[in-house]
């Protein structure tokens, strides 16, 4: 496909990263050279520099062969206006990020009247991330599958996990919870483990099930926590917005603390029942006069992952419950990881995972059973993917012992009409099935692909 990206940030970056790894022709729009020079430098891909909204640069990007355009500039009305000129011009599909929360409500009726193929919201999709989590806090990462009835958690095996030593043929035999475990990072190992595999101090293991059996599962092996009341969170921007609004929904209680007056300002208006508190929240006096020990979850949501990471080891200092980190710089992931802070938050990558979803999509053909959902984990080493069965295809009435499924590839789940299966090899997949696959392959589109 041919992909035209307007703005060469941080998303955009990341976009050119990703969509070059997929194979696609990348052609990258904007005005500040120096930017295009970085990108151009470190990756495959065709640079314009000129105003993303000038039909002239938008010409000679090729805007009328173009298949998809992703406008990603620092402005929304930019990016809808980029959109709507692309479509004009003869592009086939667009996508729009649009952060500004007054806008959320009225996506559907700008898709419509600007025909936007795709509106994206990095920290709607954000703040909805970390919400799943400050749910169910002994996991560090969620992502829900088939209109959210299925549940990818990941979570890390600490000292005294029940499951430590345990092979997955015994975890089997000792627990009546449908789950599945279907991937486990070791060290610097990602794999998709066998029945025979035993489960080590410090695997991170990724396991899928509906909400209700994880929470029956987490209370067996003792690792179920109750759930967060108390929600601290430092930086009063657009994520925290989202995510104050969303866990006022829930019946939590939230405190926002920060720095700038204006914004707190607005955010009383915008958020009533949120205590804002106006303040340095890296000024250790003012987290203790605003009870940091007792609160149950500690979101840092500053500008800086420097202060985020500081931020966040400190509350660990204080035995907090919970925490949570934004990053934009995913190196910092793996290293706060090894000091203990095991959830982190980067609105980047959620926005490029989520185009990539939509681009594997439309890369592949309806009858080639296209990607419906798409999660990207460790850093892309592992994806865990949705498909639809739309028609009878040479993998459907087959028990999955007799497919002859590649290495890399497990068939984690099946959603058939209201039931939940976790597959054993009697099991098949049908016409209108929901199918979760995880695998260790990359640039996956179709189930076609999983079979040798």
């Amino acid at each position: 496909m041919k992909i035209i990206i307007m703005g060469s940030g941080k998303v955009g970056h990341k976009l050119v990263e990703q969509l070059g790894q997929e194979g696609h022709d990348i052609v990258v729009i904007d005005s500040n050279p120096a930017a295009l020079q970085s990108l151009a430098d470190t990756e495959d891909v065709m640079c314009v520099e000129g105003n993303a909204i000038d039909y002239q640069v938008q010409r000679e990007a090729g805007i009328s062969e173009a298949d998809l355009v992703i406008a990603c500039t620092d402005g929304d009305e930019m990016n809808m206006l980029c959109c709507l000129l692309a479509r004009k011009h003869g592009a086939a599909r667009t996508i729009a990020r649009v952060r500004k929360p007054e806008y959320y409500d009225q996506l559907p009726f700008i898709r419509e009247e600007m025909g936007l193929s795709f509106a994206i919201n990095p920290e709607r999709a954000s703040a909805d991330m970390i919400a799943r989590v400050l749910i169910f806090p002994a996991a560090t990462s969620i992502e829900p599958f088939a209109k959210g009835r299925v549940e990818l958690m990941e979570f890390p095996l600490e000292q005294g996990n029940a499951l430590i030593g345990k092979s997955l043929v015994e975890i089997n035999q000792r627990f009546s919870f449908r789950i599945l475990i279907c991937a486990v990072q070791r060290g610097q190992e990602v794999f998709i483990p066998g029945g025979s595999d035993v489960l080590e101090l410090g695997d991170r293991i990724h396991i899928v099930s509906s909400h209700d059996e994880l929470q029956g599962f987490f209370k067996e092996i003792d690792l179920f926590r109750s759930s967060v009341k108390d929600v601290m969170i430092v930086g009063g921007g657009k994520i925290s917005y989202y995510l104050a609004k969303r866990l006022l929904y829930q019946g939590m209680r939230v405190k926002i603390i920060e720095q700038n007056m204006e914004r707190c300002r607005e955010l009383c208006e915008q958020l009533p029942a949120a205590t804002i508190v106006h303040g340095d929240g890296s000024h250790e006096d003012l987290l203790q006069e605003e009870g940091i020990r007792d609160v149950d979850a500690f979101v840092a949501m500053t500008g800086m992952d420097e202060i985020n990471a500081i931020l966040s080891l400190y509350a660990n200092t204080h035995k907090v419950s919970k925490i949570i980190t934004k990053v934009t710089q995913l190196s910092f992931t793996d290293m706060l990881e090894t000091i203990g802070i095991q959830t982190t938050v980067s609105p980047k990558e959620v926005t490029a995972n989520q185009i990539l979803r939509y681009v594997r999509a439309i890369s592949a053909s309806v009858e080639d059973n296209s990607v419906e959902s798409l999660s990207r984990m460790i850093g892309g080493r592992l994806e865990a993917l949705e498909f639809y069965v739309e028609k009878k295809s040479p993998f459907t009435g087959i028990p999955l012992r007799d497919l002859s499924i590649q290495s890399g590839f497990l068939v984690a789940c099946i959603v058939r009409g209201g039931d939940l299966i976790i597959p054993g090899g009697n099991d098949t997949i049908e016409e209108d099935d929901a199918v979760i696959v995880v695998t260790t392959r990359p640039h996956v589109k179709s189930l076609y692909e999983m079979l040798a």
